[in-house]
């Protein structure tokens, strides 16, 4: 996650469960849309910032996962 952004594999990683993961991207994804971004209304991308996600889950991610 060195780069700003999250994906449901991140999650997993840090320690969630796979449909909680996946939950927490979708709700990320409609968050930044009704921010104004329309660009995460494709259902292909899976990835969100950072912020969005801590956001929803109230805390901070923690740093030591990194993509591959």
């Amino acid at each position: 996650m060195e780069n700003g952004f999250v994906t449901y594999h991140d999650l997993i990683k840090c320690g969630f469960k796979q449909h909680t993961a996946r939950n927490i991207i979708r709700q990320a994804k409609a968050s930044m849309v009704q921010k104004g971004y329309a660009l995460y209304l494709n259902q292909r991308l899976g990835t969100v910032p950072r912020e969005a996600v801590e956001s929803i889950i109230g805390s901070p991610l923690n740093g030591d996962v990194e993509n591959e």
